[in-house]
């Protein structure tokens, strides 16, 4: 997870984003001292923060996309505190682009185009809905795990693909984003030195 610091082009705020609002109409801010709370009116959920005077509060060096570590949510934690805002930030930071292994693929019944497969994350075993044609069992892959959002914006969710269930995505060098990406449809297949389980690092 990320949040976004550029001084030089939006002044001393840092932005923490935490979904996307389906409405710019709904949206709604909410003042304590230097913290902006957004949320949607209409569903209630919050959608991030901005944070201003933000040189003041943190040791920021970087502009751009900022790693959101444990301590540094620690540290905006206490800014929150500071300007009376008693929101708790229980935040998931394990990786959320992370090598996998294929155990095993089979057909998916009600679609010929698709495969159904069982994927070694490290830490648990998620069954993944892939289109890829080159897809197949024993290979290492980079696996979008429910709650990424890749690089065109789109959050990867639980879902169903023609009735079965589906938890993470088997990626593409073009959907990660990675330069030279091959133009035919196909995941990426990693070499067998990466670890399972181990964060994808583009």
């Amino acid at each position: 997870m990320q949040v976004y610091y550029n001084h030089s082009g939006i002044g001393d705020v840092l932005i923490f984003p935490l979904q996307k609002g389906e409405d710019r109409d709904n949206v709604h801010h909410e003042k304590h001292g230097d913290v902006i709370k957004i949320t949607d009116s209409e569903s209630g959920h919050t959608l991030g923060y901005n944070i201003f005077q933000a040189s003041t509060y943190f040791n920021l060096q970087e502009n751009g996309a900022i790693a959101l570590t444990e301590d540094f949510l620690k540290e905006i934690q206490e800014v929150f505190q500071k300007n009376e805002l008693d929101d708790k930030l229980d935040i998931d930071l394990s990786p959320k682009f992370v090598v996998g292994y294929v155990k095993e693929k089979d057909q998916h019944e009600n679609a010929d185009k698709l495969s159904v497969c069982k994927v070694d994350v490290g830490d648990e075993l998620l069954q993944i809905v892939c289109g890829a044609p080159n897809v197949d069992a024993g290979q290492k892959v980079v696996v979008a795990k429910v709650g990424a959002v890749m690089p065109s914006g789109m959050e990867i969710k639980a879902t169903e693909l023609r009735g079965v269930p589906s938890n993470g995505m088997i990626c593409s060098a073009k959907e990660l984003g990675l330069p030279n990406a091959p133009k035919e449809k196909g995941i990426l297949v990693l070499e067998d030195s990466y670890e399972v389980g181990q964060p994808f690092e583009q």
